[in-house]
């Protein structure tokens, strides 16, 4: 159908503005300034003599600096980009998500956290090899290699691909810019670059957010304004209590879901378990992840009011609907180009913003990647080779080197490759939990039980894995139901087509003709893993336990591989049974 004639003429079909020599200004500085972080820390300190300062930086990185590099690690450009669209496209109720992860900060804090500071390893992974073998370590972290490079290749495609539809900066050029740049400052800067870079960063990418905000308030008359025109348009949704698993998003799925999420990336991933090892113990990190959960709370809830913002420009002409844009990733720079292209220097400072937020990504990925792959395989090949002999720091941090720049190209290769394979980003966003998941359910096995051995861990992994990634990429996929939008408002609106209501999906595709799990929301996909690899893994180490006739007191585990509240049980009994005795 057709709709009314235009009601607001100042409406355009299709964005004419680019970015000014201003603009490259400021986005060539912020990159300067990146690279020079890293030229610093490569010239002063320590110089970087030892693996330990490249990696944990000698433990000596402050705890505001730490809190903020793990909240920048974590919301990278595709946070931004994606999250402002899902609240546009869905509404609101995706911010529930936010109070999981308080609790789940608890939970690092005093289960995971300790045990890691009491490994004292440069690899995350170093654990699962005194725990369960070199075996198991090697898995999980071709699980955790192949999970991050992914991830990354598409945290420099999606801002690139939103870059190029509204701007005049080419996809190419946007992907190599930013990958080289923070490839090359995490090379030689090491992880005291990479941190002190975050915190400049993340101020660019606040900036660039409550640009957004203001700009919106002012045109339709303030903050409050903005939550009026989203109540009118429907976005305002948190009460969505619904305990179907296979509606997108309700409490149970965001809080469930965002908890072992955030647990599994905060509690056991590499890149946020090595930003934690770099303060000076363990009462620091806490302070430090404790810090982090406002800090990111703050950063996402603010993002997520930046999508109502926006939707209040556009609530009248849809940029997708009306033409001007191919994908509601481009609404945030859309609308910054559209907003602000009047004034030279800004625009380019909020493509600076969204570049950080790929920076910082990136440069964890590098790091961490680096890190894993020089602990877990190389310097065990090299002890191999050499009969037991270590290797020197000198050649360690060469090898650190020359590896960060091998990772930072296979991220731009990946990058590149993400251009040929439709829907990558939703794959890349599913997979967090689909291994992320598993992997979580493996380390807690090693932390919270006695029983699990190397046969269980192995076998709960792998099936863990089977499992998570049947669900999560199983087709076909049920259609996702979006929120009305309209075109009145723009020019000649009587050749834009209407979109459909949320409840037209369900006259084009029986919902109920799909297998269920494949109707599952993909916030289910990382407890799902978590709970198939540690009950999967108990199961089968309480079986080999029994074929084997092993003995509970023939187990002789080192306590400090089991989370705190476990290993103290265990010393209390083992005390009382020596008293006893």
């Amino acid at each position: 159908m057709c709709f009314a004639r235009a009601q607001k003429e100042n409406r355009i079909i299709k964005m004419t503005a680019k970015l000014v020599t201003a603009d490259y200004v400021v986005i060539v500085v912020m990159l300067l300034i990146s690279s020079g972080i890293g030229v610093y820390y490569w010239l002063t300190g320590g110089r970087q003599k030892s693996t330990e300062e490249y990696f944990v930086a000698n433990k000596s990185m402050s705890v505001l600096t730490v809190a903020i590099g793990l909240m920048a690690s974590y919301l990278s450009a595709v946070s931004l980009l994606g999250v402002s669209s899902e609240i546009y496209v869905y509404g609101s109720q995706y911010a529930v998500i936010n109070i999981s992860y308080g609790i789940a900060t608890a939970f690092v804090v005093y289960f995971y956290l300790p045990v890691f500071f009491e490994l004292d390893a440069t690899s995350a992974f170093e654990y699962l090899q005194k725990r369960f073998g070199t075996p198991t370590r090697l898995l999980a972290s071709v699980a955790f290699f192949l999970q991050l490079l992914l991830y990354t290749g598409v945290v420099l495609y999606a801002p690139a691909l939103a870059l190029e539809a509204t701007t005049d900066i080419s996809r190419s050029l946007s992907v190599i810019g930013i990958g080289l740049v923070c490839t090359f400052y995490s090379a030689i800067g090491g992880i005291k670059a990479v941190l002190i870079t975050d915190v400049f960063q993340s101020a660019l990418m606040i900036i660039a957010v409550i640009t957004v905000i203001v700009t919106a308030a002012i045109d339709v008359g303030g903050l409050a304004r903005i939550w009026e025109i989203a109540a009118e348009g429907s976005r305002l949704e948190f009460d969505n209590i619904s305990p179907d698993p296979t509606v997108r998003h309700t409490w149970w799925s965001l809080s469930v879901g965002g908890f072992f999420t955030y647990l599994s990336l905060y509690g056991v991933n590499q890149v946020q378990v090595q930003r934690m090892l770099t303060v000076k113990n363990l009462g620091a990190a806490k302070r430090a992840l404790w810090c982090s959960w406002p800090i990111a709370s703050i950063m996402s809830l603010t993002i997520c009011f930046a999508g109502l913002s926006i939707y209040s420009k556009y609530r009248d002409c849809d940029p997708l609907n009306s033409g001007r844009i191919t994908s509601n990733d481009q609404l945030m720079p859309f609308y910054v180009m559209e907003t602000l292209s009047k004034y030279p220097g800004v625009p380019g400072l909020f493509i600076a913003g969204i570049f950080s937020a790929g920076l910082s990504t990136v440069s964890a990925t590098v790091n961490s990647l680096s890190a894993v792959i020089l602990e877990d395989y190389i310097k065990p090949l090299y002890r191999y080779k050499s009969k037991g002999k270590e290797m020197s720091s000198t050649r360690s941090i060469v090898a650190s080197k020359v590896l960060a720049v091998v990772v930072g190209s296979m991220c731009l290769g990946v990058a590149f490759l993400a251009q040929h394979l439709g829907g990558l980003l939703q794959a890349a966003l599913t997979i967090f939990g689909v291994v992320g998941g598993p992997v979580l359910g493996t380390f807690t096995l090693g932390m919270f039980t006695q029983t699990g051995n190397q046969k269980g861990a192995i076998t709960g992994l792998i099936l863990g894995l089977a499992f998570s990634f049947w669900i999560g990429f199983g087709q076909p996929k049920a259609p996702i139901p979006k929120l009305p939008v309209s075109t009145i408002g723009c020019i000649n609106n009587s050749t834009y087509k209407n979109i459909m209501k949320p409840d037209t999906f369900d006259k084009l595709t029986n919902k109920d003709s799909i297998f269920y799990l494949y109707r599952l929301s993909y916030m289910w996909y990382c407890p799902l893993g978590f709970l198939s690899s540690l009950l999967i893994g108990w199961i089968i180490s309480w079986l080999t336990e029994i074929i084997c006739f092993k003995k509970k007191e023939e187990m002789v585990i080192d306590l400090r591989l089991l989370t705190p509240i476990i290993a103290s049980s265990i010393q209390k009994r083992n005390t009382r049974k020596m008293t006893h005795d």
